[in-house]
């Protein structure tokens, strides 16, 4: 009886663990559900242990399988270390990523340390900007792969991976929004948003003034949490100390917000194709599921 571990396994096991669903992990491994569920059966028969349990229609790790999560660690890092070691490649592979200012805080962390974790052979460079910059970086391939926010990447064929609404925010602490001229804290000239809410206020008849114009997410933040203005950020984006305006508020809807991923030309390597398929199943919502755990 074979008792050896399969690292493909382990890798499809980590990707479960990491991302949260079944299906999920078959994005990022690029694998169909019904590969992914055999993969796991074969690899608890190894395990000799139940590593899922069913709890409704979904399933979780058991205490066995939260235990085989850190060896399954240890064991890609150690592949890929051996396989870089004798193969000839002397460095890890490199690829350029950038993320939007407003991106960046909130899925560099989870995503890219989950990234790193299932793909320790695979340095990821990350480079901060807006979207406009990004997409023109792509353009130039100064960068391999990026998340935008703007519309005007199209162009380049991008991949819309995430759709979220749009929403007015304010401070739960301050009353900015009821001033009969509304300071508002915006992007750039450049930004896709800025134009959106000035056009959506404009049509509502409502006045209001920028009085703070950042291209950088946390001085935007700090502006709305400090009372001095309302600001448009994505659904995610809302954090505690925050509250969403809307008519009743004499604020317009506002459109959702579509979040693109883009590849340069030169970038259509292995390399590049895992750290795309990563980012859609960590960040897009658009034709996946969202049910957690759920295994066929």
């Amino acid at each position: 009886m074979n008792h050896a571990l399969d690292i493909d396994q382990l890798r499809t096991f980590l990707a479960i663990a990491e991302l949260g669903s079944f299906t999920k992990a078959g994005e990022a491994v690029h694998k169909t559900q019904s590969a992914v569920s055999m993969q796991m059966r074969r690899l608890e028969e190894r395990v000799g242990q139940p590593i899922f349990i069913k709890d409704g229609r979904q399933s979780r790790l058991t205490e066995d399988g939260q235990r085989l999560v850190e060896f399954a660690r240890r064991m890609i890092l150690l592949n890929d270390e051996t396989l870089s070691a004798f193969n000839g490649q002397k460095e890890v592979g490199h690829v350029k990523l950038g993320v939007p200012d407003d991106y960046a805080d909130r899925l560099l962390p989870q995503v890219l340390a989950a990234f790193n974790r299932l793909n320790p052979s695979i340095e990821v460079q990350v480079e901060c900007s807006g979207s406009s910059k990004l997409t023109e970086s792509i353009r130039e391939g100064t960068l391999d792969v990026a998340i935008t926010t703007s519309s005007d990447t199209m162009d380049l064929r991008g991949e819309i991976i995430r759709r979220e609404p749009l929403y007015w925010v304010t401070s739960t602490q301050h009353c900015a929004h009821t001033q009969d001229i509304v300071r508002l804290a915006l992007g750039p000239a450049s930004c896709g948003w800025r134009r959106m809410s000035m056009d959506a206020l404009d049509r509502a008849g409502r006045r209001y003034r920028v009085s703070y114009t950042s291209s950088s997410a946390a001085a935007l933040v700090g502006a709305v949490q400090a009372g001095l203005a309302v600001t448009v950020f994505p659904e995610s984006a809302i954090r505690d100390g925050m509250r969403i305006l809307d008519e009743r508020d004499g604020f317009p809807t506002l459109p959702s917000c579509d979040i693109a991923l883009l590849r340069s030309d030169a970038a259509r390597e292995a390399m590049h194709d895992t750290l795309c398929n990563h980012l859609i199943a960590a960040i897009g919502n658009v034709g996946t599921s969202a049910a957690q755990l759920a295994a066929e």
